[in-house]
This record gives C-alpha cells, sequence and structure tokens, in this order.
C-alpha cells in the first residue's frame, strides 16, 4: 500500500507539470519551441484502439470539447510491459475551465474488458496494455477515455532534477529514506523530494500531512518549471520527459490544447474513490459500492458535458 501510494502521489505531480507544460506555459522561443516539439516527437506513441462507442463525435480541440486522459504509472522493467501501479483520470472542461483528477486505486475489483473477468483494475495493463488499461476504465467509469498518458515512475526523480529541484518550508523533523529533514526552508533533489513526500507515519497529521508535504512538492516543481532560469535549462527537462513519458497525443494536438484549454489548468480537482477492502478467494480487493460508482460516474459526465 505503501509503494501505491508513492507511485500514485508521483503519478500526480507529473500529472500537473504535463498540464503546466501543455495547457499553461505556452512557447516563447523558437529554439524552446523546437526542443519541445522533438520531446513530444519522441513521447508519442498510437495505439491500436478504435474510437470508443462512449462518443458520438471524435473530441475536436478547436471547438473546446471537454476530454479525458487515463495516466498511467508503470514500472518498466527489461523485457516486460511492466506493471499499471497508479491509474488517474483527467476531466478537461474549458467551458467551466476546470481539470477533475480521479484517483483510481490499484486493487479495484471490476470487470476487465477483453479478458472476460472480473480482476484488479491494474491487470488490466499486465493483460493488454494501454489500449486493455483503456478499455477497463472506460467500462468502470461509464465515460469515453479519449486519450492516454504513460509515465514511467522510477524516471520521474530526473523531472525534479532538471527543474533544478524544490524548495519546500518543512514543519516537522523526520527521517524517511534514509535522508533527514530538518525543520525550516529545505532544497530538495529528486531522490529526497520522493522521500520527503512519501513519510506519513512519523506525522501525526497521517495523510492529511503527507498531502500537504505533497502539495508543496507540486507547488515547488510547477514554480522553479514556469521560472526563467528553468528556461535555460529547457532541454534538459524536455530530455526528462520524453524519456519517461509516452502519449497517443501528437504536438499539433499539444498545440491545439495549449491554445484553447489554458485556462482549466487554473483550476485542478482531485477526486477519490470510496471503497471497502475485502477478500475474495484470499486475494485482497477493494470494492465500490453501486452507489459511490453512480456518484463518481455523475461527476466525471457531468463535467464531460456527456450525458
Amino acid at each position: 500500500m505503501k509503494t501505491e501510494k508513492k507511485k500514485r502521489k508521483w503519478l500526480k505531480v507529473t500529472g500537473i507539470i504535463l498540464l503546466v507544460l501543455f495547457i499553461g506555459l505556452g512557447v516563447y522561443a523558437y529554439s524552446v519551441y523546437h526542443s519541445l516539439k522533438n520531446a513530444v516527437e519522441t513521447m508519442h506513441q498510437p495505439i491500436d484502439r478504435k474510437q470508443s462507442e462512449k462518443r458520438q463525435e471524435p473530441v475536436e480541440f478547436t471547438k473546446k470539447d471537454p476530454f479525458s486522459v487515463l495516466m498511467l504509472g508503470v514500472d518498466e522493467r527489461k523485457g516486460d510491459r511492466g506493471r499499471s501501479d497508479s491509474m488517474i483520470v483527467l476531466t478537461v472542461n474549458p467551458n467551466n475551465h476546470s481539470v477533475k483528477m480521479l484517483s483510481i486505486p490499484r486493487d479495484t475489483r471490476t470487470e476487465i474488458v477483453g479478458k472476460g473477468k472480473e480482476d484488479k483494475i491494474n491487470h488490466a495493463y499486465a493483460f493488454g496494455g494501454v489500449p486493455m488499461a483503456m478499455d477497463t476504465v472506460e467500462n468502470f467509469l461509464d465515460i469515453p477515455i479519449d486519450y492516454y498518458v504513460k509515465i514511467n515512475m522510477e524516471g520521474f526523480k530526473d523531472i525534479v532534477d532538471a527543474v533544478g529541484g524544490v524548495t519546500v518550508q518543512n514543519d516537522l523533523q523526520f527521517t524517511e529514506g534514509g535522508y533527514e529533514f530538518p525543520e525550516g526552508k529545505l532544497k530538495l533533489n529528486g531522490a529526497k523530494a520522493l522521500s520527503f513526500s512519501r513519510m506519513r507515519h512519523e506525522d501525526p497529521r497521517g495523510d492529511f500531512g503527507r498531502q500537504m508535504r505533497q502539495r508543496q512538492i507540486i507547488q515547488g516543481v510547477i514554480k522553479e518549471g514556469a521560472s526563467l532560469s528553468s528556461l535555460t535549462n529547457y532541454s534538459n527537462i524536455f530530455k526528462a520527459l520524453g524519456s519517461n513519458v509516452k502519449t497517443n497525443l501528437t504536438f499539433e494536438q499539444m498545440k491545439d490544447i495549449q491554445k484553447n484549454y489554458k485556462d482549466a489548468a487554473n483550476d485542478i480537482q482531485q477526486m477519490e474513490i470510496k471503497e471497502q477492502g475485502t477478500k475474495v478467494d484470499k486475494i485482497y480487493y477493494g470494492i465500490v459500492s453501486p452507489e459511490e460508482k453512480q456518484r463518481v460516474q455523475s461527476v466525471l459526465k457531468e463535467q464531460l458535458e456527456i450525458e
């Protein structure tokens, strides 16, 4: 569970960085534009998947259609597609100027589309890669999943290092991951930032304290990534993204998103699914009640402006 929370957390951080780069920042000079284009071309990885049956017409960014993105945090291994230990669905609506970010626990029990059985939702990626993961999440949430972003979680530390590290204000002295974190202002590199944000058990505030630290890391990355000083290091930032991120979004689509959905990045709302842990045939699962599933589906459908 601790590993799952760590990966889900860094998936959220990466998602916000991508939103800032693709929606919020824009292009400042030809050299930056050229490097970003090269990075996105490296990231671009189309998939063999038909348009969702839950959409009558394809998404058109020029018309400011709301759209969804499935973000997968993956442990990639040599000779193996890896494991999808984190899943987050982003629903972007330029009309209400917001993004809803839903975390789906890896142990959630649901139908695995294409396998004809119920299993943990993160197994969909292991069974059938990105297409099966998208189909399974689409069926679970009853909304179209339009695009995907796959992130190599082990490489995320490179992104933090590429922006020159982050500065945080620590209000609790603790040790985590072999690092000492005294109280006060701290400058953290990628490895230390990971350990700083994962600590929970030594904090009397529990998850609340951990979430505060996560927000500090997120805000620090955005601040450093958007600063003028980072422009001099943009090639390393784009290289880190290109090496650790894959998506079926094209460069032209990202430009359209930046142009037409910019304001949505100003309001990122995080959502969670409540579930009950139980064992089925001696295997642990997270069971989502019909009422909770309906609640989440209704919010996302409203966000995507679909019935």
